[in-house]
């Protein structure tokens, strides 16, 4: 699956640090607004350690992992949705991503530009939503106005999307994030065809250290049930070596696990996926599929004639074939379990298709 991450925020949050923190790749850093024109794109390993124990198992000669797409979008400002700052072509990019992370300023450094008179993650935000929401209202005004007619001489199906195209509308006359909406299965249909920017599932991003995030920000983000991490990019960004372990971070006060690793992995998860896994000798393997995937579809994620000719899949849980070591174990015990085509995938299923291909 392809699946990408657009990184948004105002100019001068970090984006383009994030960004080079994670995939590695040499961008543009300079410290002035606008510095990102067209977006850097980059794919980024996911993190498994799952992977790892079991090509160890297996002694695998390969180990392939699964991926996110980042994108780094330049920085939005206040009017984008009028064409201020570089307006349009960024809201654009966002479109054409499936989900966000918004990364807000929380650092007080003075070396860097502020482009804001204070610093203040829920501001930053209410810049952010409002002009997506913007962007999105004139999105649907034109397509009430397109299909407005239409429903006046009875059509059933655009009776129904006006209705919804309406229901949209009014959501973000209340400056409402669409994503935080509950709508119908049909309704989710409308509204998928819209494409709008506020549907887009999201991660808040605040950059900085622990302390320097005021209580009541996060007090709110809480409150909201705001998805949301604190990290001190920059101090990722120096200290994104490989010659660094985990006992080194420790040392240097940064947490055990990389947080640009979490991150990563509440990327994944933001995008309502799942890995499953498949081991051999020739190789171990994470396969990203969507949650409620079925038995059939994850045998075509592997190769389409797998799909086509599927019998069976024989399904064990990665922690139960770690917990007695071996396949062989697992048979044995009876933790190795055969599953049809309408088998529902779990996060963590170590699947062996059977099929006539």
């Amino acid at each position: 699956m392809s699946l990408s991450i657009g990184i948004v925020g105002l100019p001068n949050v970090g984006k383009s640090t994030l960004f080079q923190t994670l995939t590695k790749k040499e961008v543009d850093r300079l410290n002035y607004p606008f510095c990102t024109i067209d977006p850097n794109v980059g794919v980024v390993i996911v993190p498994d350690d799952r992977v790892d124990k079991l090509a160890e198992m297996e002694k695998s000669a390969k180990r392939i992992f699964t991926a996110i797409e980042f994108v780094d979008i330049a920085g939005l400002v206040k009017g984008a949705s009028q064409g201020e700052g570089l307006g349009n072509k960024f809201l654009s990019h966002i479109r054409e991503v499936d989900a966000v992370i918004y990364l807000l300023r929380a650092f007080k450094s003075s070396d860097i530009i502020k482009t804001q008179e204070e610093i203040n993650p829920l501001t930053d935000k209410e810049i952010l939503d409002t002009e997506l929401i913007l962007k999105d209202m004139e999105t649907v005004q034109k397509r009430i106005n397109n299909v407005d007619g239409e429903a006046r001489i009875g059509k059933k199906e655009v009776i129904f999307e006006l209705k919804t195209l309406t229901k949209i509308k009014d959501f973000l006359d209340k400056g409402l994030i669409l994503s935080e909406q509950e709508f119908s299965l049909e309704e989710t249909i409308v509204l998928r065809d819209c494409q709008l920017l506020t549907t887009k599932p999201r991660l808040y991003l605040l950059n900085g250290k622990d302390e320097e995030v005021p209580i009541e920000i996060i007090e709110v983000f809480k409150k909201n049930h705001w998805q949301f991490l604190i990290i001190d990019i920059l101090a990722e960004f120096d200290f994104n070596d490989s010659s660094f372990n985990k006992e080194d971070r420790q040392s240097l006060g940064l947490n055990f696990e990389p947080e640009l690793d979490i991150l990563i992995k509440e990327s994944y998860r933001l995008l309502n996926l799942i890995t499953f896994l498949t081991t051999g000798p020739d190789e171990t393997r994470a396969w990203t599929v969507p949650a409620g995937t079925r038995a059939l579809q994850a045998a075509g994620e592997i190769h389409s004639d797998f799909e086509s000719h599927f019998i069976k899949a024989e399904v064990v849980s990665y922690n139960d074939l770690m917990a007695v070591g071996s396949y062989a174990a697992a048979r044995e015990k009876g933790l190795l379990r055969t599953e049809g085509k309408e088998y529902v995938v779990q996060d963590g299923d170590v699947i062996e298709i059977k099929h006539n291909a």
